[in-house]
């Protein structure tokens, strides 16, 4: 936890115990004591002190984040150790990560400038260096073999609890495995920048007190050597183990980054009813990923991999398999072998090299906008072909993206600018560049971006003015389209000046406008002779109005422009599709929740192949058994019990079949956007 100044806990701190037996205090460290009065646990202490005391360090930063459109900057405080004699300081990522300036106060109280040297958040592990002038060596302190630690060892944690100066609190390590319980869940993850930091970390858990801007500081034995990083408080406190602290840092100093591998597999803990089992369970295969092309598939059980055993059968043992997997060499052929339907298969599979969840992003004064570039797993989450586009972070209210029509949201991404394709922020940077040569005025550029599936054009201004501070429904007569209004500005910068009418941003898969010939970009302006009389973001509804005229089945003629010219297309009008609330509903009371069939907006919202079966969660009751299984509103139930899932029929009648064998527990596997995931619910059969 690091501590933001001017306020008392940082926001995404967790808040500590009261603050209990702080011992620094260099008056009373260095006030001797009779002989016959001093305590050997506490001369320990204080020798311990005196070894370490040296390598502490307070570490004040100037932080950046992305917020309304801007990068904004904030002062925080945390804490580091001196690692190496050259002025190596291990601390937190979520400390110095993302710091513009750093200034470090040594326990002398003299002040001296750093500089980030590497910084890596899955870990939360930053690595920054001293910058003395002149150069001189500095007392470093050294790691031990966290591993070696046990429950009920006396430890100290060292930091600036509150941006205070030094101190120290003593305690007892008591869990050296500690897990975020999943009795938290949905709210399990320690996540930074997209990076789930317990998916690799198990914790050290110790009762020694810590606070906002105690993270980043050492926790030592009473030999005075490192044995983790301090980072959370749950009440208990939490250290990241310094076997991994030490590997990420000295890693970070050498290449300044973190290579690990990546096989495209999310894997959880064997199932517990299932008696001698072994190995872990493959929940998800990522799609292109090295597992996916090695023909793993969710469901199998990874009994081997580079001829090692696994058996994962607890939480707390998904951060040793992670860490295992990540280490295994990029570009190498792996061998593995997976269980599948009680079938022993053999496999390749060649570890790509992973690469960070969220890019840096940046602040694009000129657009008003803070944008970076897609990941891979970004794009995939999109259900993208590819990463080309910028991804836009946030959007400054009033600014020349917020301003325009349509305006550009969080989420949104850049994929051309005036017919020009973007390919990431460098080339946006870049066009941006040669838009506005020593420009006081803004110009004009059509944008094109996608919302989800929608393809949008929308008109900004880009530049800074001198002197700116940078129930139920019947079926309807529908065109099965999506559509925005065709504003003046964007009419203008088309050529159809003056021109009034519709674009069409979207078109529906296999439908009737599709069937007919209807492009994304084509501009529709009259249905049968009659104007489509829209020019502002509030006509948006008019098109859908006109239709109401005419009968379902009946073909109207569309009057539309594509690329400038004027066309006349015949377009059968389709009966409007079901709402989400108007589908079949079952509710299962024995597990508490209820599911539905999926509509026609679930398919277009999530981009759901037309052949997807299976059945959409509703609702799931607070404390239910579905809850406390992990079920959530939005899944999608693709198999119970190895059965596949149609529809809510076929669901129900499996449901039924369950509830009359009564067993320990039933298997779901779900469809969670991109991943898959299996669930095990459990009830109890005789309430």
């Amino acid at each position: 936890m690091r501590f933001k100044l001017f306020s008392l806990i940082h926001h995404g701190a967790l808040i500590g115990v009261v603050l209990t037996n702080v011992l620094w205090a260099s008056e009373m460290i260095s006030r001797p004591a009779p002989p016959d009065t001093v305590d050997p646990v506490q001369r320990q202490v204080s020798e311990t002190i005196d070894r370490v005391k040296p390598a502490l360090v307070r570490i004040h930063v100037v932080s950046v984040e992305d917020e309304m459109g801007r990068e904004t900057k904030s002062e925080a405080v945390g804490s580091g150790a001196i690692i190496t004699s050259e002025g190596h300081v291990v601390t937190n990522h979520h400390v110095a990560g993302k710091a513009k300036r750093i200034m470090c106060t040594l326990s002398d109280k003299t002040e001296i400038k750093a500089e980030l040297v590497g910084t890596d958040p899955l870990s939360d592990i930053s690595v920054i260096r001293l910058l003395p002038a002149p150069p001189r060596k500095f007392t470093f302190a050294v790691f031990s073999d966290s591993d070696s630690l046990t429950v009920g060892d006396r430890v100290l944690a060292l930091g600036s609890p509150m941006a205070l100066s030094q101190s120290v609190t003593m305690g007892i390590v008591s869990n050296t495995e500690l897990v975020i319980p999943e009795l938290f869940w949905p709210y399990n993850k320690f996540t930074l920048e997209g990076e789930d930091v317990g998916s690799i970390v198990r914790w050290i858990g110790h009762d020694a007190a810590i606070y906002g801007g105690n993270s980043g500081g050492p926790l030592v034995n009473l030999r005075g050597e490192i044995v983790g990083i301090n980072e959370i408080s749950l009440g208990i406190s939490g250290a990241i183990p310094g076997n991994l602290a030490r590997m990420v840092a000295f890693e970070l100093i050498k290449n300044g980054k973190i290579s690990r591998s990546w096989l495209g597999i999310e894997v959880q803990p064997i199932f517990k009813h299932v008696p001698g089992e072994r190995g872990v369970l493959v929940a998800g295969v990522i799609e292109g990923s090295p597992a996916a092309r090695a023909q793993i598939q969710a469901g199998d059980i990874l009994l081997r991999l580079a001829d090692q055993d696994l058996n994962v059968r607890f939480a707390e043992e998904l951060p040793g398999f992670n860490q295992f997997a990540m280490s295994l060499p990029i570009g190498r052929e792996i061998p593995a072998v997976v269980r599948r339907r009680q079938r022993e298969i053999m496999v390749k599979i060649v570890p790509e090299e992973r690469e960070y969840y969220q890019p840096r992003t940046e602040e694009l004064k000129s657009w008003g906008i803070t944008a970076g570039n897609l990941s891979i797993m970004m794009a995939k989450e999109l259900k993208r072909k590819d990463r080309t586009g910028v991804l836009v972070e946030s959007v400054r209210p009033g600014g020349p993206c917020g301003d325009a029509k349509p305006p550009l949201s969080e989420g949104d991404i850049i994929v051309a600018v005036n017919n020009q394709t973007v390919n990431d922020l460098k080339a946006f940077k870049d066009f941006t560049a040669r838009l506005l040569p020593d420009r006081e005025e803004p110009v004009l550029a059509v944008v094109a971006f996608d919302r989800g599936n929608e393809k949008y054009l929308s008109v900004v201004r880009v530049g800074l003015k001198k002197g700116e501070d940078q129930g139920y429904e019947l079926s309807k007569p529908w065109l099965p389209i999506a559509t925005q209004v065709l504003t003046r500005d964007l009419a203008q910068e088309l050529g159809l000046a003056k021109q009034k009418g519709v674009r069409i941003i979207q078109v529906y898969k296999n439908m009737a406008g599709e069937k007919a010939g209807l492009q994304v970009g084509d501009i529709i302006t009259a249905v049968n002779g009659d104007p489509v009389d829209a020019y502002q973001i509030s006509d948006n509804e008019i098109l859908s109005v006109m239709l109401q005229r005419y009968e379902i089945g009946k073909r109207v003629e569309l009057t539309l422009f594509r690329n400038k010219q004027e066309q006349k297309l015949n377009v059968e009008l389709s009966a409007s599709p079901k709402p989400p609330q108007e589908m079949k509903k079952y509710r299962n009371e024995d597990f508490d929740f209820e599911i539905r069939n999926i509509a026609f907006l679930d398919r277009v919202q999530q981009d759901l192949p037309d052949n997807q079966n299976g059945v959409l969660v509703e609702d799931v009751s607070m404390g239910g058994w579905a809850s406390l299984a992990h079920l959530a509103w939005g899944d999608i139930i693709l198999i119970v019990d190895d059965q596949p899932v149609s529809d809510v029929d076929g669901f129900e009648k499996i449901m039924k079949e369950i509830g009359r064998k009564k067993p320990e527990s039933a298997i779901f596997k779900v469809l969670r956007g991109i991943h898959t995931a299996f669930l095990e619910l459990e009830t109890d059969w005789k309430k």
